[in-house]
């Protein structure tokens, strides 16, 4: 825990991907006594971390946040060589801070900030777990009472996120009274109509549930534009709205992902790009000469011994400046996928990257042109930002997304950013494209397209006027091709060993007339960072015969729902704006970490027949 006199406390731990899509810098993560807030990069031990390669994603990253970005790095790690939790080396870690700031005696019921001083830290190194404030000189006991943290704050569109304003809520604005608060709750539900705030010294009182609602926006003040995370303030003209400690709005991450496709051409272009992080930083051949023999004196490298230094260096400069001509030259994160995968030439396999081939999914010819197994894949994520309030999944794909609504890791523009890598296995399905384009030219089809589009201007109007003409539409292939993704991901789950949360997609959806050709794929791929991600059940599943018989048990799924007929007659519009047809929580929806754009754009009735609805289906019988 950093703390202003930069003490440091071990409060819990983390997994890696947990810093990405859970508790990310700027997310509140509410430990067993106390929450505390992920802190920003500036506080964080950069010489602890360890550096990944990907110059595709590196390289996107750039283009979003500045050529000033050097470096993908992964969390810092504690030492396995600490002897003892005393030891500096088990103090590594990612530093956070507690917030909020405001705490509540559970047998008083006194309500007070830290900086009041009537709150002391106790801290058990051997067991983190139990690290807690106390209320040093409670009147209701005798042995000081751990407190909790205050579970209402407020937050903005902007990313702003503050302690709730206490003493303007309780005395309507007028913040001059300095007297000693006190939380009740007169309920058992924990309801904010049965939560009181009562100040001791006027004897105002106020309930809790005049903050929240349309009313709560007249008797809570402007937002002052705090980042805790950051320890500072900045202009904004938003409204500060109330929302729940834990709130499942309160952050959500923005992240960039991409996976390592071979662009070796040789063996020797093969070692340089698996020794990237080490070897690319030399920028003349004698500093390179220098680097490997310091290495291979340690035993390092050694691969790199039966090449000459010349040739060596020429294909460390070439790919050098090959990553130059990719910034000034490039598109977007997943058509160099969508061409690998669709060439599926298992030559240019690597030790991080292996595919073969194989045919349709047998009785589903007509539809695919051929299914690529992935029998090894790594992909590597940056945490580039974070909404809160709005899912930045809500309204595009993430390279296209307004660059107001991110709020930022650092104070300054940031040198560096925090990544994750994941290796696993997946399949992946390249639709007929002949097929599909004549589906796209059904007059229901092109109907239903169009109703599209006004619900997502409809829905985009109800949330931020401003993105209407900003936010791309992405078309009804993307609709088929998202909602297929699903419905096979589900049943997938249910045959492979890998729990649906394991499971990820990744959609290929261009149409024909796009800068780059027309695309359409899917790629359902292992997401689970840890042994669950290489156990080969994925690929297995992925032969024509079997896949075949689970495309025909998906698409039999999704013919009726549990939910049915509301499910299947689901329109976005009527007041409930949403960018889902027919779809829900028993059918097409699956886990955040799952799908790419937080289960929008999706519609059961575009695969099969429903009850509902039956000249929309793409497979027919």
């Amino acid at each position: 825990m950093t703390q202003r006199d930069f003490k440091k406390y071990k409060v819990g731990e983390l997994r890696p991907s947990q810093i990405l899509f859970t508790y990310g810098i700027g997310a509140i993560a509410d430990l067993p006594n106390l929450a505390v807030m992920v802190m920003g990069l500036e506080e964080w031990e950069k010489n602890r971390t360890a550096e990944l390669s990907e110059p595709r994603l590196l390289v996107a990253v750039r283009r979003r946040l500045g050529s000033q970005v050097k470096e993908l790095r992964l969390p810092p790690m504690p030492s396995e060589t600490a002897e003892s939790p005393l030891d500096e080396a088990a103090r590594i870690g990612i530093p956070v801070a507690p917030f909020p700031s405001w705490m509540v005696c559970p047998k008083c019921r006194l309500l007070a900030p830290l900086q009041s001083g009537l709150f002391e830290l106790k801290h058990n190194p051997y067991r983190p777990n139990e690290a807690r404030y106390v209320h040093t000189h409670c009147p209701r006991t005798r042995k000081p009472p751990a407190v909790i943290p205050a579970r209402f704050l407020v937050a903005c569109e902007n990313g702003h996120l503050d302690d709730f304003p206490w003493r303007y809520f309780v005395h309507q604005g007028n913040s001059d009274c300095k007297g000693s608060l006190r939380l009740e709750e007169y309920g058992v539900s924990g309801a904010a109509t049965d939560i009181v705030v009562n100040c001791n010294g006027c004897k105002s009182s106020r309930r809790l549930s005049d903050a929240f609602g349309e009313v709560g926006k007249n008797n809570l003040p402007a937002c002052r534009g705090r980042h805790p995370h950051l320890r500072n303030f900045e202009d904004c003209d938003r409204q500060m709205k109330s929302i729940l400690l834990g709130a499942s709005n309160s952050w959500f991450s923005s992240t960039l992902s991409a996976l390592s496709i071979p662009s070796a051409a040789n063996q020797l272009e093969e070692l340089v790009e698996q020794n990237w992080v080490t070897i690319g930083k030399a920028n003349s051949q004698e500093t390179l000469q220098v680097l490997l023999s310091a290495l291979q004196a340690t035993g390092q490298l050694q691969d790199f011994t039966s090449y000459p230094l010349e040739e060596i260096w020429a294909t460390v400069a070439a790919k050098q400046q090959g990553i130059e001509e990719t910034e000034t030259d490039y598109q977007d994160l997943k058509t160099p996928e969508w061409q690998i995968f669709s060439e599926a030439d298992s030559r240019k396999n690597t030790r991080d990257f292996q595919l073969h081939s194989v045919s349709a999914p047998v009785g589903y010819e007509k539809y695919f042109t051929q299914t690529v197994l992935i029998e090894r894949l790594r992909e590597v994520r940056a945490l580039i930002g974070f909404t809160r309030i709005q899912s930045p999944g809500d309204f595009a794909d993430i390279e296209q997304q307004n660059e107001e609504c991110i709020a930022p890791l650092s104070r300054y523009k940031p040198k560096w950013l925090p990544a994750t890598e994941i290796k696993g296995e997946g399949i992946f399905l390249q639709f007929n494209e002949d097929r599909l384009q004549a589906w796209e030219k059904l007059p229901a089809v092109k109907k239903h397209e169009r109703q599209i589009r006004v619900a997502q201007k409809d829905w985009l109007n109800s949330r931020n006027r401003d993105l209407v003409d900003k936010v791309p539409f992405p078309g009804i292939r993307y609709v088929l091709l998202h909602s297929f993704s699903h419905a096979l991901m589900r049943q997938l789950a249910l045959e492979c060993g890998y729990n649906v949360a394991s499971l990820r997609e990744r959609i290929y959806s261009q149409p024909p007339e796009a800068e780059n050709g027309a695309q359409a794929g899917l790629l359902i791929y292992t997401a689970a960072p840890d042994s669950e991600g290489t156990l080969g059940g994925l690929v297995k599943l992925g032969e024509p015969q079997t896949l075949g018989y689970h495309i025909a048990q998906a698409l039999q799924q999704m013919r009726l729902c549990a939910s049915d007929p509301l499910c299947a007659e689901h329109k976005p519009h009527g007041g409930t704006y949403s960018l889902h047809w027919a779809a829900c929580h028993a059918c097409l929806f699956s886990p955040e970490t799952s799908c790419e754009r937080g289960n929008k754009f999706l519609d059961r009735s575009v695969l099969v027949s429903t009850v509902a609805i039956d000249n929309l289906a793409f497979f027919v019988t």
